[in-house]
């Protein structure tokens, strides 16, 4: 299959130099990006009668799909549902576990279904997910069906809380936390070769473990080792919010970051999903190491994690670190969107800090694109507009209120467009994402599917923003 997209008024390829091209073609031919380039020059070197498909690009915009370095697909069915007054902790501790001790395999594809459907509406094409709570295969088979491109796992921790908070049912925590991390590490090793590089390789599977307070140091430095031995990466929870890390030092000496470091657990397959609270000597021994990080901006607004008051991200992207942004779950960022998260990264140091030049829209691009992409392990194919690399792109409609009139087409992506104004959404060299419907996804059954179930495991975690504990002293 060949289709040529001809004119598009504009391309941020998000390349090596961030070329923006104007009155520019892109040739795609099956899953890849043929050529690209200005159109006249793309026309000399493609007839037109070689396509099976023209497009007219003339009222469009193209940028590379959007990659999500830290989602939780399993949480979409708690949209909304927890309150907006709990800190990290809390809201781990009290909401989110009973809330997944509240949901099975079937809930938890629907929930994986819905998120993707809605991540191809705001023009994501890749995501990282945490993994599984319970069945990794319906998950993987949710992501083929979706025809998306992501990396999944298996959930794991292996420390029980020594006082189990209500909510909390003895299945759950069978099913979550291993007697040990060398029982967690097996599972681990066994999810990772059943499941990588599946569904033609769109699918990958990574060593995921929760992190934290939940984990052992083993498993924790385990985890990273053991997706090193596999080749594959590894990403879990550490330093969310200055709670955890006066947890940590009080416990032992350390801040968390220090914790793993110490005992030799950085490298360069890490991606450590928020890191907020860290030192300045932390970030030089995560630069050393090559450790990455997965920024999740709207849930430290949410949750109230610190980023604009203690978070150390320009720091960080001074030292060198590699970061992605991410929407993390619904309940904790309140939607899928990468836009937002975009919108958000690109000005929140700027005001807290009282410095424009701080990180600004072509950052936040390229974090939400090739970085993000860098993260996942997956820039070779994915990430930008290049000739060789995945057909993964999104088409924005400029005749959209958004778009009238513009001027820069970087700061108006980054700035001034939403979700709303996306035309397409393209995986692998297919539009799943058109004329406003999922191609993958039926949408409409799925939606009334998803409505009974949320309102089916809210009922049975018994939540309830009466009843249920808004503060913690789980692991303190």
């Amino acid at each position: 299959m060949r289709t040529l997209i001809e004119n598009l008024e504009f391309i941020l390829t998000v390349d090596r130099d961030d070329r923006v091209l104007s009155g520019a073609s892109v040739v795609v031919e099956n899953d890849r990006i043929a050529d690209v380039g200005p159109a006249a020059e793309v026309a000399k070197r493609h007839p037109r009668v070689s396509f099976d498909d023209v497009i007219d690009g003339s009222r469009y915009g193209m940028t590379p799909g959007f990659v999500d370095s830290h989602v939780h697909l399993s949480e979409t069915l708690s949209r909304a549902v927890f309150p907006d007054n709990l800190a990290t902790r809390a809201w781990v501790f009290h909401w989110a576990k009973p809330f997944y001790a509240n949901v099975d395999g079937r809930d938890e594809v629907v929930g994986a279904m819905i998120g993707m459907a809605e991540m191809l509406r705001c023009g994501t094409t890749c995501f990282l997910d945490m993994g599984a709570q319970n069945d990794v295969a319906g998950v993987v088979h949710a992501i083929d069906e979706a025809g998306m491109r992501g990396i999944t796992g298996r959930h794991a921790c292996d420390v029980r809380p020594a006082q189990i908070p209500d909510g909390w049912t003895e299945e759950m925590m069978a099913h979550h936390f291993f007697p040990d991390s060398g029982v967690a590490l097996a599972a681990l090793e066994e999810t990772v070769k059943a499941h990588h590089g599946t569904a033609g390789g769109r699918v990958r599977c990574w060593v995921n473990i929760e992190g934290k307070e939940p984990c052992s140091l083993e498993l924790h430095v385990g985890s990273r080792a053991l997706a090193e031995r596999l080749g594959v990466g590894t990403t879990y929870h550490l330093a969310t919010s200055i709670e955890e890390a006066r947890v940590c030092e009080k416990k032992y000496g350390v801040w968390p970051v220090s914790r793993i470091a110490n005992a030799g657990g950085l490298g360069p397959n890490l991606a450590i999903a928020h890191c907020v609270a860290v030192t300045d000597e932390e970030i030089e021994r995560m630069s050393q190491a090559g450790t990455m990080v997965a920024f999740c901006p709207a849930t430290s607004v949410k949750l109230a994690k610190g980023a604009t008051r203690i978070g150390r991200y320009p720091e960080m992207i001074e030292a060198g670190i590699r970061i992605g942004i991410g929407t993390d779950g619904v309940s904790a960022g309140g939607n899928l969107s990468m836009m937002r998260q975009m919108y958000l990264v690109a000005g929140m140091f700027k005001d807290s800090r009282m410095d424009s030049t701080l990180v600004g829209a072509r950052k936040a691009l390229r974090m939400a694109t090739i970085e993000g992409a860098q993260l996942l392990g997956w820039d070779d194919e994915i990430g930008s507009i290049e000739s060789g690399k995945k057909a993964d792109f999104v088409l924005f409609d400029l005749e959209h209120f958004e778009w009238v009139p513009y001027g820069d087409a970087l700061q108006a992506v980054v700035y001034s467009a939403s979700p709303a104004s996306i035309a397409q959404t393209w995986v692998d060299g297919r539009a799943l994402y058109r004329d406003g419907k999922v191609a993958t996804v039926d949408e409409k059954s799925l939606r009334t599917e998803a409505r009974e179930r949320a309102a089916a495991v809210v009922k049975r975690a018994g939540l309830s923003m009466a009843h249920t504990p808004t503060v913690t002293t789980t692991y303190d």
